[in-house]
């Protein structure tokens, strides 16, 4: 009853003027969630898109490999860094108004992503838009646990969940329709314009079917641990920086940057721990980590969204510049993965309450697979007919990747206390999205490797790279499996 009394708490916290009881739930529920995912989904999709363009912004504002590299991994990380303070605010402030700010500086920002001149601008720009996009994101996650209950909150995860994996795989199609549509020249600007109408269109819809905000307690204090926040940032901007700028053919930053990224992160943890001890609200509570699967969940998500984003990263800059492509067939020829993904998404979230963490083991294993299968393509076929080849391997690896990120989110946050369940979910996409970053700073490394000294797009050694780092996750789920079935035997 404990746990019920929380979740009414939850629920009707921030929708006073609502009545929002298991008995009489919001009838405005359903359009306000697909608001959300529209929203969500417009961001998490700006994560994939700007692959298959990347050719065309670095012709049009003469960007170096490296500036390519902070287009899509900048996004990722500003994206996660502001996950967490921006899901406290909205617990305080409302969550329709932290989201509406959210969309409209995500509507700004790609209208200045599209106007750039340079690559300075564009990447400065795109970071101001990732970070937009984690302002937003928890509270769609938020928004969730407040309107839906029982089996519906259930349903309502699983459609997220579903959104995030489709987003990413089918960004180098929208982003290949847009350019073939308007033209590589200046086509890749419109896939920045194209967020706006979504922009104004969330914001009106928003308005209307989001729960209105809470009285304001003016005796609440914001805690946004802003030491915690410059401490977090700068560690992991020094362990990825020597990564991206590696990218330019010779680390023009040296390694040892990464120790005092690393240095920076042993203080946050500190930091943190001091934090909570005061009593204060730290930007993470270390606390999660001791819920059993917590960690392990977690990691397993960080892990392999490094691995699974870099094959569309690779496969999109290689279709074109190696093989002529246009940019609408380079995405087309990732379109497998994003088929098998849709289709097993839907049925993960509802497998994973039987099969729990043995679901998402064996799809991180059809994962490995599927890119196996692909780097053997790669060393065997060449010529335009590469993309044929490779659309069985892509389904495959598709398939297992529906099967890993919902159930893997629903999963880890299964024994989170409800009182803590949205700062988990904004750690657990914090964990994505700077995995996505550090996972395309690495790959993308490895990527270019070769072009620095004539030899060439090096698409099978980051695969590899892509590949070990799915085999990681693997390795933790399968670590977190036995660890559930001991403690299962125990009790």
């Amino acid at each position: 009853m404990t746990v019920e009394r929380a979740e009414r708490d939850t629920g009707t916290r921030d929708s006073a003027p609502v009545t929002d009881t298991p008995d009489s739930p919001d009838p405005r529920r359903w359009k306000a969630l697909w608001v959300c995912l529209v929203a969500g989904f417009m961001t998490l999709l700006d994560v994939s898109i700007v692959n298959v363009a990347l050719p065309s912004i670095q012709s049009g504002v003469q960007a170096t490999p490296s500036d390519l590299q902070w287009v899509v991994s900048g996004y990722a990380l500003a994206f996660g860094l502001t996950l967490v303070p921006s899901g406290r605010i909205g617990d305080v402030l409302g969550r329709r108004t932290v989201f509406v700010v959210g969309v409209v500086l995500f509507g700004l920002a790609s209208l200045a992503c599209g106007l750039a001149p340079g690559s300075a601008l564009l990447v400065v720009a795109r970071l101001v838009q990732g970070a937009a996009g984690g302002v937003l994101n928890p509270q769609v996650s938020g928004l969730i646990q407040q309107l839906f209950r029982g089996a519906e909150r259930g349903r309502a995860f699983g459609l997220l969940g579903a959104t995030i994996g489709i987003s990413t795989a089918v960004g180098p199609v929208v982003g290949g329709v847009i350019l073939d549509g308007l033209g590589e020249q200046t086509g890749w600007r419109w896939i920045f314009f194209v967020n706006l109408p979504i922009a104004v269109a969330a914001v009106v819809l928003a308005m209307r079917w989001l729960p209105d905000p809470p009285e304001r307690d003016r005796t609440r204090r914001i805690d946004g641990d802003p030491v915690g926040v410059v401490l977090l940032g700068a560690g992991v901007l020094g362990i990825l920086l020597p990564v991206v700028e590696s990218g330019r053919g010779g680390a023009s930053v040296p390694w040892w940057v990464a120790v005092i990224g690393l240095a920076f992160l042993v203080g946050f943890l500190a930091w943190e721990r001091a934090y909570t001890r005061r009593g204060r609200s730290p930007l993470v509570d270390l606390a999660l980590f001791q819920v059993p699967g917590y960690a392990s969940g977690a990691a397993v998500g960080t892990i392999y969204f490094a691995g699974f984003t870099g094959i569309f990263f690779v496969l999109t800059i290689f279709f074109q510049q190696q093989l002529g492509y246009t940019p609408l067939l380079a995405g087309l020829a990732v379109t497998p993965f994003a088929a098998g993904s849709a289709v097993t998404s839907a049925i993960g979230g509802r497998l994973v309450s039987r099969f729990e963490r043995s679901l998402v083991t064996v799809g991180l294993g059809i994962v490995l697979v599927g890119i196996i299968a692909v780097d053997v393509v790669l060393g065997t076929v060449h010529g335009s007919s590469l993309g044929w080849w490779l659309a069985g391997p892509l389904l495959v690896a598709g398939i297992g990747s529906g099967l890993v990120i919902s159930p893997n989110i629903t999963l880890t946050v299964d024994r989170v206390p409800v009182d803590r369940a949205g700062t988990a979910g904004g750690l657990l996409q914090t964990g994505q999205r700077i995995g996505t970053a550090a996972g395309i700073a690495l790959v993308g490394a490895v990527f270019y490797s070769g072009a620095a000294s004539g030899q060439g797009l090096q698409a099978s050694a980051a695969l590899r790279v892509a590949a070990v780092l799915v085999a990681v996750a693997l390795l933790a789920s399968a670590l977190d499996l036995r660890g559930r079935r001991r403690r299962a035997r125990d009790a």
